[in-house]
């Protein structure tokens, strides 16, 4: 129990003295699947209107670990799929700090010969950011009157490139470094740029099995880079079975089941890599809902690669 205690009063130190928020841009282990959050250019990507909920809870049993929740919907607006929309909500709390963020995204793509499509996106939104220090006044008293609720504008950018069987992006899903006041004055607490960079593609091994590999790099202004490695297998065009590893957080087990052409779950595990995380905790848990709505006679592709 002490250690448990001394690990949930690090994560709320290391939150307040190290950007108030140091969750600021969510980090899902199926990402591959929720693309939208974090590169508004890969609205529209599914050429129909796609709704996807995610719900992470990470390092299950530790008190303040992070949370997160997010809603997404994107989709084609005019007929030859070249303007697309999206809409995107998180959620994100970790201690006793709660983020929780709205974008509207819009990505133009361009159609080259066959499959290849290359898209630019921007986006803009709000984010609201509550503090409630005062209830670890208790670790350092300087936390007492430290409450903070703000809100801040933000814009982000990206590029996505997709044929059938290869995709890859580019983005900056929040640009500008807003500061982050706190009783009105200013403080070493900020809003960081996030770079992701990502590429992937699908190798078919037989009629019945595919094979996935992908990275994911990540880089944030005055933190090491950080990457993101998976390899899945996809059985009879049906079950999705993957493994993970991000560097400095966990190995990551995947199952994603097409229920139907249109409807598709998943599930991850993470395994923390940290010694002291996996004695205090019971791992990281993932599960994303998914739904592509189908209107008219459009052929719908099952499943999605990506």
């Amino acid at each position: 129990m002490k250690l448990i205690k001394r690990i949930s009063t690090l994560i709320a130190i290391l939150v307040t003295s190290h950007g108030l928020f140091a969750q600021q841009q969510v980090m899902f282990t199926q990402y591959m699947f929720n693309g939208l959050a974090i590169n508004p250019a890969y609205a529209g990507s599914h050429d129909h209107v796609t709704a996807t909920v995610l719900a992470r809870e990470q390092w299950v049993g530790l008190e303040g670990a992070p949370a997160s929740q997010t809603f997404s919907i994107h989709s084609p607006i005019n007929a030859s799929g070249s303007a697309n929309l999206g809409a995107l909500l998180i959620h994100d709390k970790i201690g006793v700090t709660e983020q929780t963020t709205s974008y509207l995204a819009f990505a133009y793509r361009i159609r080259f010969n066959g499959s290849s499509r290359l898209a630019f996106g921007l986006q803009g939104g709000f984010s609201n950011y509550n503090s409630k220090f005062s209830q670890i006044s208790n670790v350092d008293p300087v936390f007492a009157n430290g409450d903070v609720n703000v809100n801040r504008a933000n814009f982000g950018a990206g590029l996505y490139f997709n044929t059938r069987n290869f995709f890859a992006g580019v983005s900056v899903p929040q640009l500008i470094r807003s500061n982050l006041e706190v009783n009105n004055s200013d403080s070493d607490s900020r809003l960081e740029r996030h770079y992701f960079g990502y590429a992937g593609f699908v190798l078919n091994l037989s009629p019945d099995l595919k094979f996935k590999p992908h990275l994911l790099i990540k880089y944030v202004e005055n933190a090491p880079i950080e990457f993101d490695i998976n390899a899945s297998m996809l059985i009879k065009e049906l079950v999705w079975l993957g493994l993970s590893y991000r560097s400095f957080d966990s190995f990551d087990a995947i199952l994603q089941v097409q229920l139907s052409k249109q409807f598709q779950i998943g599930y991850s595990y993470d395994f923390a890599t940290t010694t002291d995380l996996r004695r205090v905790n019971a791992g990281s848990h993932e599960l994303m809902i998914q739904y592509r709505f189908v209107f008219g006679k459009k052929k719908i592709i099952s499943p999605r690669y990506f």
